[in-house]
């Protein structure tokens, strides 16, 4: 009987599905810092490559019985949204990476919000969300003319990154609408990985099978990937979308903390006023919306 409730104390539905959230947030961002601190051995390219690997196999393993009935019972045009969503994804984690590579990780990440703050906007129709569209320019801006110099390829990067974050979200809608379960993101991410294959192992090389290296870059696409999309997915079941949304947009507050922490990468008071004004822009823009901000890959 013991064992019995301490199982379910332990089970993600005995959270509470902010914590759930922001436990997933730390997690995509952690990665991201292991991710960076991998860039001294492995070049970025061969790094998105582990991460999206891994998070391959393990979803084609989870799908794999509704997978062999994709291609006889979907459509083309299911089949080429499925793709589209794909190569948004591996945009969005190539360009990311390339930031990172180049750019503190909070700023990188705060960058790349503005991609799924656009489309917030875009979807809303609300004219007062031109304000908020506004504000997160402001804070970008201040970001690009800081205290210190920015690389003006990885800012150019993280925009890019943001471009990916907006299709795939609008992508990821599509997918999810023709296709059940995880089967459209185990199709995405199979393309996504197959995109990125030829630059990943022209960069990494034999690299790529060294142990050490090997097992970091699984550490990666677990804390990226896995571990975020199941406890997401939980909190999705629980909680309103419109919170969810809300949660999702401390996320550059944490990218900067993650690289405070883990990466030694200090910011400014000038850096950390424009990233809070993207977060604000964010919940402002999310507040109200049925459908808000939703998680990335990257």
């Amino acid at each position: 009987m013991t064992g019995r409730l301490s199982r379910r104390r332990l089970s993600p539905g005995a959270v509470p599905p902010p914590a759930l959230v922001l436990t997933g947030i730390v997690s995509v961002q952690v990665g991201a810092g292991v991710a960076k601190h991998l860039f001294d051995e492995l070049p970025p390219n061969a790094v998105v490559l582990l991460r999206l690997l891994v998070s391959s196999v393990l979803l084609t393993f989870l799908a794999r019985k509704a997978l062999r009935t994709v291609v006889r019972d979907h459509s083309a045009r299911s089949l080429v949204i499925a793709v589209g969503y794909g190569l948004s994804l591996a945009l969005m984690n190539y360009s990311i990476y390339q930031s990172f590579s180049r750019i503190p990780l909070g700023v990188a990440v705060t960058i790349e919000f503005l991609g799924p703050l656009t489309v917030s906007v875009l979807t809303s129709r609300r004219p007062r969300d031109l304000l908020w569209v506004a504000l997160a320019g402001a804070g970008v801006l201040l970001l690009a003319k800081g205290d210190g110099a920015l690389d003006p390829v990885g800012i150019g990067f993280a925009l890019l990154a943001g471009v990916g974050w907006g299709a795939y979200i609008l992508l990821g809608a599509a997918t999810a609408n023709r296709f059940p379960g995880t089967t459209g993101l185990a199709v995405a991410s199979t393309v996504g990985t197959l995109v990125v294959l030829p630059a990943g192992i022209v960069a990494g090389g034999s690299a790529l099978l060294e142990p050490k290296l090997l097992a970091l870059g699984i550490t990666v696409g677990l804390l990226s990937s896995v571990i975020p999309y199941s406890l997401e997915l939980e909190a999705l079941r629980r909680m309103p979308a419109r919170v969810f949304g809300i949660l999702m947009s401390v996320e550059p507050a944490v990218a900067a903390l993650v690289g405070l922490v883990v990466l030694s990468e200090l910011l400014s008071a000038r850096q950390w006023f424009a990233i809070a004004c993207v977060i604000v822009a964010c919940v402002g823009s999310t507040r109200g919306q049925q459908n808000p901000i939703e998680t990335p890959e990257g």
